[in-house]
This record gives C-alpha cells, structure tokens and sequence, in this order.
C-alpha cells in the first residue's frame, strides 16, 4: 500500500539527514583546524627574571669578616594546563534554518506532485516542517530521528480532522447515506460497513436508492442476501428520497438501528444529479453523509470532495482500493480540501477488508 509515496518520502529524509550529518563533520573539522592553528600562533609564557642579589655593607667589627652570601632563590617551575577535549570529543549540534527546509523540498516537491499530492499540501507539508524543525539544535547521529518525527508531526496534522467513532453515533435510528462519484465503489463499501457494525451487535437495514444505474439494486440484494440484511428498494426511475423515506419506516418498525442508503454516482458537475442529491438529503434529513472516494482517482479527488461538501456537507470519507494505490496522495489531499475525518479505508474485495482509518499510525507508516 501507497508504496512509491512511501519509498519517496522515506530516500528523501535519508538523503537529508545524510546531508545534516556531513555538515555537522564538516564544521567540527573546521573548528578543530581553526583551534589548532590558534594554538600555534601563542607566544611562550615568559620565566620570571631572576632577582638581583641584595647588596651588603659590612661594618667594622671586632669579630672575623665572614663573607655573607644571599642565597638567590630559583624560579619557580611553569605548570602547564591540561589539555582541553577537542571538538571531535564532543557531539556538535546543527541548528536548522528555513533554507535547509527549502532545499529538502526542491526535490521532493516534484515526487509528491507525481504521488498525487496536491501542491497546496506540499505547501501546507512544507511549513509544518519549518514550525516543527527550525530553530532545533540536531546532534550527530540523530538526525534521521529528528527529522523523521518532525516530518511524522507534519504529515499528523495535515491528516488530524477529528475523530470519529462511527458506533457512537448510534442512537436510536442512525440514517446515514453514501455518496459518490460512478465505479468509487459505494455499493461494496455499504455491505462492509453493514458487516462491520453486525459484528458489533447492531442491525443495519439497506436502502437501494440508487434508481439509475441498471443493475444496482439486485448488487444491493446479493449483498443483503449473503449477510443476511434487509433491502427496501422501489422500481427503477422511482423517486430515491422516497425509497430512503420507506427504510426509515421499516427500521422503526423492525428494530433495525441503522439505516444504510444507497445513491447513484453521479459526477459533480452534473447539475441534475446533483439536484436530486440535494433533494434526498433536504427531505430525509441524514445523521451522517459519507463520501467514498476512489483513492487512484489522483487529484480530482479534491474537486469531487469540494463540490460535494459544498453542496449538501459531507461528515466523513471513506477511501477505497487502497490496497491497490501506490501512490497515496490523494488521502493526504482530501483530508487537506475539506477538513473532514476519513472514516475507513478499503484494502480489498471481502466483507472484511475494511480498516478504520488511524491518522496518527498512517503518518508513522508512510515514513517506514
């Protein structure tokens, strides 16, 4: 999963932690040479001069003269100092400046674009660096650790859009309908999140609303089948909101504590979809609005994720196919558009293969 994302970004924090290290070698050997040559250039410590001997008057006396010789005392010997450690002897730090954040981004800007990042986010990336790495002091041999939690803490804050526990907003009868553009895989996104919250001793019930694209609602009836829920549909042509308005009903009256609905897809600029969109929304007034997102649709995503909050507010995301993406971008992208949580990621084709989506352990992983 999202393995060229990950190999960039994992060579470009080698690359420059390498870089940081050979700077920090580099400006100890430079201390220690310019040490050195200040050493040789001291003078010598000047010896005390010698004391001249007192001179003494002699004196007429009775007595012998005997001749008085002062003893001169000797200097006293020099200590030398003990040698101080040299820079190498000690760890040298680095202190990083925007400049060094600058330049780590001229190449990796270039491979996040290519990663479907958009560029807003790698400006957004960019910045949350600086704030995160410069002014810090980088000893030698942490650099690749510094840098890496700082980028982890970027990246962190970039993908932190709240969180959101899907069961604790059960209460009652939870409504909730998933949107999407055509072949984002909503209708196979519907069974695993129904098979998801079964397991957790909940009833969901489906509604086939999507009344457009042939052979949707017998999808939606295979599904239901194999897990054993309820499909409410109605024939096709038949007014979506109407179908939404039935399982309401039915769940009421069956104790089912979730409703799980069904749309077509629909392109965003498509203006008469999207009318009945809001048509659906406005008369059945939903707990919860899920946008599913083809995560190798690339940048568009953020176009569709942008005309879609706007015009009915999406409360969450789910990214399917991720088990396929190479790439990746796109959930750091949609997370950037529209500041709202992912809820799941879907990382295969089973009833299973569904995974709640953990910002603080996606950031990790992108940098293993």
């Amino acid at each position: 999963m999202f393995g060229s994302l990950k190999k960039k970004l994992k060579e470009s924090v080698q690359k420059l932690s390498k870089k940081t290290e050979e700077e920090i070698v580099i400006e100890e050997s430079r201390k220690e040479e310019h040490k050195k040559i200040s050493e040789t250039k001291k003078e010598p410590k000047k010896l005390k001069p010698k004391p001249k001997p007192k001179k003494i008057e002699s004196k007429p006396v009775e007595k012998p003269v005997y001749e008085v010789i002062e003893k001169v005392q000797e200097p006293e010997e020099v200590k030398e100092e003990p040698k101080k450690l040299s820079f190498r002897q000690k760890f040298t730090t680095k202190e990083f400046s925007e400049n060094d954040v600058d330049k780590f981004f001229e190449e990796l800007e270039v491979d996040m674009l290519q990663a479907n990042v958009a560029l807003e986010v790698v400006e957004a990336l960019k910045e949350g660096l600086k704030k995160n790495l410069v002014g810090k002091q980088i000893k030698r041999g942490k650099t690749e650790e510094i840098i890496s939690d700082a980028f982890e803490k970027s990246l962190f804050e970039i993908l932190d859009q709240g969180s959101f526990d899907l069961e604790s907003k059960i209460k009652g009868h939870l409504k909730v309908i998933f949107l999407g553009f055509n072949g984002s895989g909503k209708t196979t996104t519907i069974a695993k999140v129904a098979n998801y919250l079964q397991k957790k001793g909940h009833k969901p019930v489906f509604a086939a609303g999507d009344t457009f694209r042939a052979a949707s609602i017998e999808q939606l009836e295979h599904h239901g089948d194999k897990l054993g829920i309820k499909v409410i549909k109605h024939k096709y042509g038949s007014d979506s909101a109407a179908v939404f308005f039935d399982a309401v009903k039915y769940a009421e009256s069956n104790g089912c504590d979730v409703i799980l609905g069904d749309t077509a897809g629909r392109t965003h600029a498509n203006k008469n979809l999207m009318a009945e969109l809001e048509k659906i929304v406005r008369v059945n007034k939903p707990d919860l609005k899920i946008l599913v997102i083809d995560s190798l649709t690339g940048n568009d995503a953020i176009g569709q994720a942008q005309e879609y909050d706007k015009l009915v507010g999406i409360d969450a995301v789910v990214m399917t196919k991720t088990d396929v993406n190479q790439k990746g971008g796109s959930i750091l992208s949609v997370c950037y558009a529209i500041k709202k949580p992912i809820l799941f990621l879907g990382v295969g084709q089973g009833y299973d293969d569904i995974k709640r989506f953990d910002p603080k352990e996606f950031a990790k992983e992108l940098l293993k």
